[in-house]
């Protein structure tokens, strides 16, 4: 039995297909009650596996991992009334209205029959779908079959909620209203969210801790600002029209240079103290007939940790 204050804790986690691919391999994490935890990585990473085994809808092959103390592989019946899971291809009837839809819903979770219409009455004016509650979902833009299908996933009241990448589809106005509603359900429902994201904004918006993970692994794990102060130095960006790679022989040997990273017509470095730095780099390789078309100065951000713990940068895997 794991500690209570520990709503997900994750073991050595690792899971390999009959075919052969391992997608998973020794995750291990854990995510407090009442908190927002996201699983950060590009499609293909392992996110949605390591989801599907905590849901109990897949399998484990090693390791091991607890809901609320309870074994997932051994209590998975347990497991599947404490929490709720919103998958990232829909699951709604599109042929049944927005409140058939929650009704159903609440009678397969086992909701007392006379707590259900006040909750899915409830339910369904949280998610602003009341005045379209008897349409069809077919009618149902992407942002609302979205808050329908999150709705569906709380009518049981769970006490951790699985969202496999929530915003996947939709426009930026549906986005934000939706990390809205999750910071609402973590403050004033105080549920545990675990979810997964290819979304660098989203992660750093909404989750108190994230884990990255890259190709079935979690390459390192923290707090938005903790993650970002692992990388000490400054961003600087500098667009090169030719000789690219004698620019970074020459950069990279300069003080104050901490690393480089040639990405297309750019090169990336980190390096100490920025704004001091930038002029001298510039200066620098204009002695050697190297023109700079462009430069930019940026504080780190999610995209330079997961260059810094991967080796590429997050858009290049998307």
């Amino acid at each position: 039995m794991q500690k209570k204050e520990i709503a997900i804790n994750v073991e050595n986690l690792s899971k390999t297909y009959k075919n052969g691919v391992k997608a998973i391999s020794g995750v291990s994490f854990f995510v407090n009650f009442g908190e927002i935890f996201g699983l950060l990585g590009p499609n293909g990473a392992g996110k949605s596996s390591t989801v599907r085994i905590l849901s109990t809808l897949s399998n484990l092959s090693d390791g091991n991992a607890h809901i609320a103390g309870f074994n997932v592989s051994k209590s998975p019946t347990e497991v599947r009334l404490l929490m709720g899971y919103v998958a990232q291809s829909t699951g709604v009837d599109a042929w049944a209205t927005g409140k058939e839809n929650l009704l159903l819903q609440a009678q397969l979770e086992r909701v007392p029959r006379k707590d259900i219409n006040k909750r899915v009455s409830h339910l369904l004016e949280w998610v602003g779908l009341s005045s379209v509650s008897r349409k069809l979902v077919n009618t149902y833009s992407g942002g609302m079959k979205r808050r329908l299908e999150i709705a569906m996933g709380l009518v049981h009241e769970p006490k951790v909620l699985f969202l496999d990448e929530p915003s996947t589809g939709l426009d930026p106005e549906s986005r934000r209203k939706l990390w809205n509603d999750l910071k609402y359900l973590q403050k004033q429902k105080k549920i545990t969210v675990l979810l997964t994201t290819h979304y660098l904004e989203e992660a750093d918006y909404l989750c108190d801790r994230i884990a990255i993970i890259d190709k079935g692994r979690v390459v390192t794990e923290g707090t938005p600002s903790e993650l970002k102060s692992k990388i000490s130095s400054d961003i600087v960006t500098l667009e090169i029209e030719n000789e690219i790679s004698i620019a970074s022989n020459i950069l990279k040997n300069l003080n104050g240079v901490n690393s480089t990273n040639i990405e297309g017509d750019r090169i990336v470095l980190q390096v100490t103290n920025g704004k001091k730095i930038l002029p001298s780099l510039i200066i620098e390789l204009q002695r050697k007939s190297i023109d700079v078309n462009s430069f930019s100065f940026n504080s780190p951000t999610l995209d330079d940790v997961y260059l810094k713990f991967t080796g590429h940068r997050f858009d290049q895997d998307i």
